[in-house]
């Protein structure tokens, strides 16, 4: 069992900025990071190997987010730039991969999440 705990989120500004941080109990292997908006259904937007070699974004972050960790720490960062009012949404991070790959990857543990909210 791991549990995950998000921090990190609040107010900000279109064309702001704000950091993520996922923080685990243990080792875990591959990591994501969803979002779920008000009416929409929850959607992954990114992920990342073990190493940090490997990173996956969705289309709609690509470019503005970047995703990384610290495995020293057992913590997970979302670097969130230029962020849109449509990024506004409650983000979770995700451990435990079960299948799947890239949108459709499946994980078995879950934080509590965060809540994003991004002006206009």
């Amino acid at each position: 069992q791991v549990q995950l705990a998000e921090s990190g989120g609040g107010l900000v500004q279109a064309g702001g900025s704000l950091r993520l941080s996922c923080a685990a109990s243990g080792r875990t292997v591959r990591m994501a990071w969803f979002r779920q908006a008000p009416g929409k259904e929850r959607e992954l937007i990114g992920a990342i190997t073990l190493s940090g070699n490997y990173t996956y974004y969705a289309d709609s972050v690509r470019g503005r987010f970047t995703i990384s960790r610290d495995n020293a720490k057992n913590t997970m960062y979302l670097q969130m730039n230029t962020l849109k009012p449509e990024d506004t949404a409650v983000y979770y991070c995700a451990a435990g991969w079960v299948g799947g790959s890239g949108e459709y990857a499946k994980f078995r543990y879950w934080g509590q999440g965060t809540q994003v909210t991004v002006s206009s």
